[in-house]
């Protein structure tokens, strides 16, 4: 169950300002295309709940509002605020059908896209929130990627997210904007949401080799590949990797005014996503290669 978090204030008093301001304040634009990013979708989720009740609230929206558009965010119940996620596939269609299946894997669909954009040639009296992300089958939060969220889908609404009726908002939430077409993240406002219990994303494994990795010399390169491989040789590369990522989005989170380092660190989260991708999709390539080719992007580049 995906639900609404009366707390999000307090967890995330930065964000919440800034988008309450920009709803409130007609001087302020608030894209219509919102991306939101970081290592904990349920945070994402409270949050694109928080902003789609201030985009609907009647009244003062405070925090405890009770009108009747609160009301119904709150109990995720209101008729124009919607989660799309894989599993709301239709059933009926097959891969052959369905230009956009993955390898006969359930994926937001073309089927979800003509939906919604028949559902906005229909006007509405409120401010319509539509949150794409992904969930499996006990209902816990995941990011969308390309291949939950594939490019013939992406495309099919693009005139959409580009020019949307008055009162429509977009939501993507991801772990990392490259996880999402160019085209779709150009057409969005984007936002790092940081992770709340920073407990469940340690770095134990990987904190000796990794930590202020950014100021290795160029020349000592070589040393740092080796002892990363080390370190994925050790144990489980995937787990590695992702310590890694946990890393670098905690120092993100401590650092959010560091202008030149959060552009750098967001690089290069996006290689470490490559390289697990390149590892989970790409079983026969070889883990040096892997490591080797991360390394020198890290630390080169």
């Amino acid at each position: 169950m995906l639900y609404y978090n009366s707390e999000i204030d307090k967890k995330l008093p930065k964000l919440i300002h800034y988008f309450s301001k920009g709803i409130t304040d007609e001087n302020k634009n608030i894209s219509h295309c919102l991306l939101f990013w970081g290592p904990d979708i349920k945070v994402q989720c409270e949050l694109a709940l928080e902003i789609a009740r201030l985009l609907n609230c009647t009244e003062d929206k405070s925090i405890d509002c009770n009108c009747l558009n609160c009301r119904w965010i709150k109990e995720q119940t209101h008729p124009a605020v919607k989660i799309y996620t894989r599993l709301d596939f239709k059933e009926g269609g097959t891969a052959s059908e369905d230009e956009d299946s993955v390898k006969g894997k359930k994926n937001i669909n073309i089927n979800q896209a003509k939906t919604i954009i028949n559902e906005l040639s229909v006007t509405s009296d409120y401010h319509r929130v539509y949150i794409f992300c992904d969930r499996d089958e006990d209902g816990n939060l995941l990011p969308l990627n390309q291949i939950n969220f594939p490019e013939a889908t992406s495309n099919a609404l693009l005139k959409t997210f580009e020019e949307p009726p008055k009162n429509t908002t977009f939501i993507f939430l991801t772990k990392d904007r490259s996880d999402i077409i160019s085209t779709v993240v150009s057409r969005s406002q984007s936002f790092f949401v940081p992770a709340i219990l920073e407990k469940n994303y340690n770095y134990d494994l990987v904190e000796k080799v990794i930590t202020n990795y950014w100021t290795t010399e160029r020349n000592s390169v070589l040393d740092f590949e080796n002892n990363l491989y080390k370190l994925a040789l050790e144990n489980d590369p995937k787990e590695i990797l992702e310590q890694i990522q946990n890393y670098m989005f905690n120092v993100i989170k401590r650092n959010l005014d560091n202008k030149q380092l959060f552009y750098k660190l967001t690089q290069d989260i996006a290689y470490v996503e490559e390289a697990i991708r390149q590892l989970s999709l790409t079983p026969s390539m070889n883990l040096q290669t892997v490591i080797e080719n991360l390394s020198f992007n890290i630390i080169l580049k």
